[in-house]
């Protein structure tokens, strides 16, 4: 189905691909600790984020799409310039353009920082099961950071972005994303009764969105995807196996 041929095939693909665009409030539940009736304020603040993000996101491309034109706004997707600087140069103000690439250099450095933080994270949380290499749990003496964590973070975000695609970077992140969401929907259905919050359907329609999505992306990112995934099988596996004789 990822030939994109049809106006739904293209809505699809393009909603697995945003789909990375919503990702990382769930970082937020990490704040439980320093809140306030965590079990409330989590949840709304999530939803007013995520109300507020998609509100930003509608105002800035219907603004884009009423300067540009809607065919001229999807011919810039195709191409080497962003679309909000091809509307920048529509408005002829020449400090614009620079306001704009000076906001995409923030925002793109925030990013980098937010990933670091949280892969990094991630990396220590799976080294202290056995689920990466043990080395990533690693705590700096004098800071208390995962500096080894954070290094091999770095070497992750090197790599994709060493490959000099944005397609394909962006591509491979949508498809592995929906991998991650879809797994911690699964991890949902397993949970006792007494231990939900929400009911079991709500779940199943996480695990099968994300699967479906993951669809409609181009199949030649599912290679390198599915490579990724087969490692850390293998590595998870191998893992349990050498620990097996320990324990018993």
């Amino acid at each position: 189905p990822n030939s994109h041929n049809t106006p739904g095939a293209s809505l699809f693909y393009a909603t697995a691909l945003m789909f990375v665009a919503y990702t990382g409030y769930g970082r937020i539940a990490t704040l439980g600790e320093e809140v306030k009736n965590p079990q409330k304020t989590i949840p709304r603040a999530i939803i007013t984020t995520m109300i507020v993000v998609v509100l930003l996101y509608l105002l800035i491309t219907a603004t884009v799409i009423q300067l540009m034109g809607a065919e001229a706004f999807a011919a810039t997707l195709q191409g080497e310039a962003a679309p909000l600087v091809m509307a920048s140069e529509i408005l002829q103000i020449s400090w614009i353009r620079w306001a704009v690439s000076i906001a995409a250099i923030t925002a793109m450095t925030g990013v980098l920082l937010n990933l670091l933080l949280g892969l990094s994270r991630v990396l220590l949380s799976m080294a202290r099961r056995s689920d990466m290499p043990t080395q990533f749990q690693t705590i700096h003496p004098s800071n208390g950071s995962p500096t080894k964590a954070v290094w091999g973070s770095f070497a992750i975000i090197a790599i994709l972005l060493s490959t000099g695609s944005v397609q394909f970077t962006w591509s491979f992140s949508a498809v592995t994303v929906l991998i991650y969401y879809a797994i911690t929907n699964l991890a949902a259905l397993r949970l006792r009764g007494d231990e939900r919050r929400f009911p079991a359907w709500i779940s199943l329609a996480g695990l099968a969105g994300c699967l479906f999505l993951t669809l409609w992306v181009k199949a030649a990112i599912w290679l390198p995807a599915a490579g990724v995934v087969l490692a850390g099988w293998v590595w998870h596996a191998a893992a349990i196996r050498i620990a097996r004789p320990q324990n018993d």
